[in-house]
């Protein structure tokens, strides 16, 4: 990998071996995070860096240094805590920080995203050190040609953006909001293998609404109320075509943007360039892998489900789309697919005959399914619908009461039940309650993460339905062969691609968080393989493909330096 204009690159011979030519020395060296080995540095390297003196005498390996490091995480008491740990360590040493994560991924992912990554954009400000990421604010819109133009960004291949105004079930964190594109694209290089310097956290700056924010003297955002309509519309679009024009390969990512501005953006957006909102069509990705490993437990196929989604916003409604589009590659008709899906939202069922966003039609009913006027509430739905698949995106803990699991169950022999809201105090059920309301018999995945729970007297591990399995190995695809778009059956791809990697067990429907590098990679060559076989790709073999994968993962170990003079 050639990193020109950021002091380094990479370079590998034929034989295989690598190492870093680095024009950087003394303080910039060890103060830049995708460089600095801290106590890592041989003699020989700082000899040639001038080092000696800004670091202490003693030269440890990395596995040392992750002991530490581990030792540091664990010492920290509370979850904010841990969250600030890892951040501090990212901004120091990448290296180690991605060799720690790896080394410990299913312990350390709920502190470096969901959960606790939603308590860690509340107090952003709070603990705001070193800079990442570009923040875009709204009276710097002129200047945004010029941000992106520094030559520390020639590089980047995915962004992540966000503009904090629906921070998973928190609402309007403004700035903070930042905490969620960072986090993400820690997944994408955790999780993937993608290079971090490949990687560009971006916050769109548009002001906030939240009271606390805006008299709190730490904020460190646009002290205003959101920008809305036409500004908003206009100052999102200028982002977009300076992307389009700087990037032209990049592959944006769309991160807790408010219902009313997610499905828009996606649909003026998603023609013009490689991108998808990971809330709408990640989520859906994830459920869909998910179900086709559940479904297969119960001997049944997706098409002969009746599904009720209890959130009728743009996750709900995305999960919807993509099932039902698979539905329809198992061979139902459109009227068949959309039939079987009962979404609800603070209204109530949605009806053909309802006030409805664009989005939501697709999925109303005609009021002649339930002979029933007015709001239809969850348990009727259960009870006449006789679900076999209850979904929870609606952000409202606890809403699957027993009453309604328990009339889910007497009509189904393994009710599927997918409570898929974070953070935790906002999922719809408990894991333990849902086994317990069902006689043991439910099938379930959770969104967010839970201790484990007994079943048959036996432990047992809640799999996490959680998008890292599977946007970091769709953005890996997306990159190696530089798609132009993402279309809905790279997704149904994708998801495709995970189901096989599940045990499609009784107990679990998600492969070990363990094997997420290998599941990402098998991932990544079926949304490539798909890409290519569209014509949004330029043509390849697949053995090519795979060999454009391999070479964009990175292995977060230390490689020896050698000095090269600046230009």
């Amino acid at each position: 990998m050639s990193f020109e204009n950021t002091g380094y690159q990479i370079i590998t011979d034929e034989s295989g071996y690598s190492h870093i030519e680095v024009s950087l020395s003394d303080y910039v060296l060890i103060t830049s995070s995708l460089l600095n080995k801290g106590v890592g540095f041989n003699e020989q390297e700082r000899d040639d860096f001038s080092l000696h003196g800004l670091l202490p005498p003693y030269v440890a390996s990395i596995e040392i240094q992750r002991q530490r490091a581990y030792r540091a995480f664990l010492s920290k008491q509370t979850a904010l805590e841990k969250y600030i740990n890892l951040r501090d360590l990212q901004d120091a040493n990448e290296t180690l920080f991605y060799n720690l994560v790896f080394t410990y991924l299913e312990e350390i992912l709920p502190f470096i995203y969901t959960p606790t990554v939603g308590e860690g954009c509340q107090y952003f400000s709070h603990f705001y050190r070193r800079p990442r990421g570009v923040f875009i604010s709204y009276p710097n819109r002129d200047r945004m040609e010029q941000i992106f133009s520094l030559p520390c960004f020639d590089h980047t291949e995915v962004i992540v953006v966000s503009d904090g105004e629906r921070i998973l079930g928190m609402g309007d964190l403004g700035a903070g909001g930042m905490g969620i594109p960072i986090g993400k694209l820690s997944l994408y290089t955790s999780c993937a293998g993608i290079h971090p310097n490949t990687t560009l956290p971006v916050l769109l700056d548009t002001g906030t609404d939240n009271p606390e924010l805006l008299n709190d003297p730490l904020y460190v955002g646009w002290h205003h109320t959101r920008i809305r309509g036409k500004e908003y519309s206009n100052f999102v679009d200028q982002f977009v075509q300076v992307v389009k024009k700087r990037f032209p390969h990049v592959v944006l990512q769309w991160e807790d943007f408010a219902h009313h501005n997610a499905r828009t953006l996606l649909e003026r957006y998603r023609n013009e360039l490689c991108t998808f909102n990971d809330d709408i069509q990640g989520t859906a990705a994830v459920v869909l892998g998910s179900l086709l490993s559940a479904i297969r437990v119960t001997g049944s196929s997706l098409k002969e489900q009746r599904i009720v989604i209890v959130g009728a916003g743009s996750a709900g409604c995305g999960i919807a789309h993509l099932l039902k589009q698979a539905m329809l590659l198992e061979g139902a008709s459109e009227l068949e697919a959309r039939r079987r899906f009962f979404l609800l939202s603070s209204s109530g069922l949605l009806f053909e005959d309802m006030e409805l966003l664009p989005f939501q039609r697709e999925f109303a009913q005609p009021r002649s399914i339930i002979k029933k006027s007015g709001q239809i509430s969850l348990y009727e739905v259960v009870h006449h619908v006789h679900p076999t698949i209850l979904i929870g995106a609606c952000g409202k803990g606890g809403v699957f009461t027993q009453e309604i699991i328990r009339e889910m169950a007497a009509h189904v022999k393994r009710p599927m039940i997918f409570p898929l809201s974070n953070p935790t105090q906002l999922s719809e059920a408990i894991p333990q309650d849902l086994m317990k309301w069902t006689e043991e018999r439910a099938i379930m995945g959770t969104g967010s993460p839970f201790p484990e729970i007994m079943k048959e007297g036996k432990p047992y591990k809640v799999d996490q339905i959680n998008n890292a399995y599977i946007f970091p190995g769709i953005g890996l695809g997306l990159i190696a062969v530089k798609a132009k778009r993402v279309t809905d059956s790279m997704l149904i791809a994708a998801a495709t691609a995970l189901g096989k990697c599940s045990p499609q067990s009784e107990t679990n429907l998600l492969p070990p968080f363990s094997n997420i590098r290998e599941v990402s990679f098998e991932i990544a060559l079926a949304v490539a393989k798909e890409a290519v076989h569209l014509g949004l790709a330029e043509q390849m073999t697949p053995i090519e493909i795979e060999k454009r994968i391999k070479r964009k993962i990175w292995e977060p170990v230390y490689l020896p330096y050698r000095k090269v003079k600046r230009d």
